[in-house]
């Protein structure tokens, strides 16, 4: 008898994520991967609830509950910031050496002719990366550190006399815990199912979620915010995985010369070039917010409660200005949004080079001329698809500040990002588990 497709096993009231989970766990491999990424993950949560020696909790709990900057920063390490753990520098030194590398290779013709030599070129640069993260993770800590210090949640750390030492001892702790991460996301991504780096954090942001429902119970008597608070949440989840699966598809043809019989025909086939409408993925809402942080977070190191100087009162000013709860913060967030979507999505489509690839392979869109007129067309119609992409990331950096102004609920504010981001990694994961289930199938079939 011929095995069923899985659309064919998939029950009308059935989610699709949901079936695609039933039906991975009825195959042995794709089990064991899953089980393999749960194992992974305990191992992170576990990792995340282990401080780095010398820190007094509590005092970094007052401090966590009265700074909402910090706040706002621990709910992207899954609470590991708040405890100040191995691993509260998360995988985003990791993540910012990427951006950096990319952005770098088209600058470097070095780096250029490097991502030019198929794989062998992008383990290279992946090594590069590794070795950036590095450092990147040892100025985060420092930073981190000083911070902390500075705002009074930790002491006895500095680099001079009897603190150098301790304070060297939790960077370097630091450092290990980012690069056990990484190595915990690569080893994910090998033997498990999905990008390891984004179900890592993905895990972080989805354990900050009981925490963030027990703080909704300080609003029971405004269940009407609530309620518009939770409606908002939906709308803005179906708006994610709408843009997310969005794309203008540009009809190409191929052709190419055959001979046959001392003859030469020609033959070729339709397809269409996908381009998506939010190439940039969530990288602009990193770039803008990391942005937006850092001058506060400046301004805190001049300000001097007892003094009245007028070097303080503007270090105080620009704390106020860039305050992740006011009107200013937001708006210049979603122009900067905005504007590097533009700047990533054009920087990755160039590396692309779509034209100088279809007309290798003897592709061309009807009709615009191949090379230089078929760039000028694909660069128009990146332009506009992007504008949708952008201004829908805007609207996704500040729709917390608006959902607060609507509903009123001021201590619970909506997590558009970890939405977007956990939204984002769900729909890649289920992609990879239902092209694994997919292969499978046909294998069972040619068997």
């Amino acid at each position: 008898m011929m095995r069923q497709t899985q659309a064919d096993r998939q029950d009308a009231g059935t989610p699709r994520l949901l079936q695609a989970l039933i039906d991975a766990m009825k195959v042995p491999d794709i089990r064991g991967r899953l089980f393999f990424i749960f194992a992974m993950l305990v191992i992170f949560r576990f990792l995340a609830q282990v401080p780095v020696p010398g820190i007094d909790r509590e005092s970094l709990d007052e401090f966590f509950r009265q700074n909402e900057l910090f706040g706002f920063l621990d709910m992207f390490s899954g609470g590991a910031l708040r405890n100040l753990s191995v691993v509260s520098l998360g995988v985003f030194p990791y993540i910012t050496a990427s951006i950096i590398m990319q952005l770098m290779v088209p600058v470097f013709p070095q780096l250029r002719e490097l991502s030019k030599e198929g794989e062998v070129g992008r383990q290279r640069i992946n090594m590069l990366t590794h070795y950036l993260m590095v450092p990147i993770a040892a100025l985060q800590g420092f930073g981190q550190l000083t911070m902390l210090q500075r705002s009074g949640a930790i002491g006895g750390l500095g680099t001079s006399g009897d603190q150098l030492l301790p304070t060297l001892a939790i960077i370097i702790t630091l450092i290990a815990g980012t690069v056990f991460l990484v190595w915990v996301g690569e080893l994910i991504t090998e033997k498990g199912i999905g990008n390891g780096i984004s179900i890592i954090i993905f895990a972080g942001i989805v354990s900050t979620m009981p925490q963030m429902i027990g703080q909704g119970f300080l609003e029971k008597d405004n269940i009407a915010g609530l309620l518009l608070l939770g409606v908002i949440g939906v709308l803005m989840i179906y708006l994610i995985v709408l843009f997310a699966e969005a794309e203008r598809r540009i009809p190409v043809q191929y052709g190419r010369a055959v001979f046959r019989g001392g003859r030469m025909y020609r033959s070729g086939g339709a397809t269409h070039l996908p381009i998506k409408v939010n190439s940039a993925g969530m990288i602009p809402l990193i770039f803008a917010f990391s942005i937006m942080i850092f001058p506060g977070v400046v301004a805190s190191y001049f300000i001097d409660p007892t003094s009245t100087s007028f070097g303080s009162q503007v270090a105080g000013f620009i704390q106020d200005l860039f305050d992740p709860t006011g009107f200013f913060y937001y708006l210049v967030s979603f122009v900067l949004v905005v504007a590097f979507t533009f700047f990533y999505a054009l920087i990755i489509f160039r590396q692309q080079n779509l034209a100088e690839t279809l007309q290798r392979n003897g592709g061309f869109i009807p009709g615009i001329r191949p090379g230089n007129s078929t760039e000028e067309y694909l660069n128009r119609i990146i332009v506009r698809v992007t504008w949708g992409g952008a201004v829908f990331l805007g609207i996704v950096a500040v729709i917390p500040y608006i959902a607060t102004l609507i509903s009123d609920v001021r201590a619970l504010q909506l997590p558009s990002i970890s939405l977007l981001i956990m939204v984002g990694v769900a729909l890649d994961t289920m992609r990879q588990l239902e092209a694994q289930l997919m292969m499978r199938n046909y294998e069972g079939f040619i068997r």
